[in-house]
């Protein structure tokens, strides 16, 4: 039988609904540093965590924890400045709570983003990757090899191609890999970047494979982007810090927010 949820939705999304007219179809989470781009929205309402009833709270830096509910170029959105990890000590339920809240108020379109550290030398810090393929790479349910999901439940390969035209149209440099997930909240060592470049990893960050997973299994179309923001560990000889992170989103925070926009009216 199955668990009786600890959170009510329902309750959290009849608040939204007190506060804001919601006719969004296309959702969007920001990624560490990323929540600059919600400025741009036109006639914004902000809804803090702190506000929505048994809300979590996003405890790390460049999270701000709020929902911004407004029009970019006409297209209605509901953007998530904030999301929750594993290493915050949140559940999984906890962690893909937001997924499930937007598809009650009627999202059925998911844009997931993060910072990421690059397992390849060729993809340096500062790029953008597009996430056609994902592993989960926590050793949570199985010692076994991680596998390599790539069907379109979980990345819709109309959005992809969509994604590519749009950075082509604006001249930035995008690739497309698979997305390595691990638990955190330390970052990886050398011997576990060897193995995931093993397997096949192009990026690995501590969050995004649980919403993704989420939002397949309520059928919402999906499209997953990095921001590369470090060379994994070993890679090269630098020591990673989470204010590279932050410093790196900081810097490319136009380009992804113009990229953003584009791939918002295009899809």
């Amino acid at each position: 039988m199955k668990e009786k949820s600890k959170y009510n939705v329902l309750e959290m999304k009849d608040y939204i609904l007190s506060r804001a007219k919601i006719n969004a179809n296309t959702a969007i989470i920001l990624g560490s540093g990323m929540g600059a781009f919600a400025d741009r929205l036109n006639n914004p309402t902000y809804i803090s965590y702190d506000d929505i009833p048994n809300y979590p709270i996003s405890t790390v830096k460049g999270h701000s924890g709020e929902l911004t509910i407004g029009n970019l170029k006409n297209v209605p959105l509901i953007i998530a400045k904030g999301r929750f990890h594993y290493y915050e000590g949140y559940d999984i339920e906890t962690i893909t709570l937001p997924i499930r809240l937007f598809n009650l108020l009627g999202v059925k379109r998911i844009i997931i983003t993060n910072a990421a550290g690059s397992l390849d030398l060729a993809l340096t810090p500062g790029e953008m990757m597009i996430i056609d393929s994902h592993m989960d790479c926590t050793f949570r349910e199985s010692l076994s090899v991680p596998k390599k999901y790539n069907s379109k439940r979980y990345h819709d390969p109309s959005f992809t191609i969509t994604a590519r035209d749009c950075a082509e149209k604006i001249g930035i440099s995008i690739s497309k890999g698979t997305y390595c997930w691990t638990m955190g909240p330390a970052y990886e060592t050398p011997d576990e970047v060897s193995f995931f470049q093993s397997i096949g990893g192009n990026a690995v960050g501590m969050s995004t494979v649980p919403e993704i997973q989420q939002a397949a299994e309520l059928d919402m179309r999906i499209l997953s982007i990095s921001i590369i923001t470090n060379y994994a560990a070993g890679i090269i000889n630098k020591p990673l810090s989470h204010e590279e992170v932050i410093e790196v989103s900081s810097q490319v925070k136009d380009d992804f927010a113009n990229l953003l926009t584009e791939i918002i009216t295009a899809i």
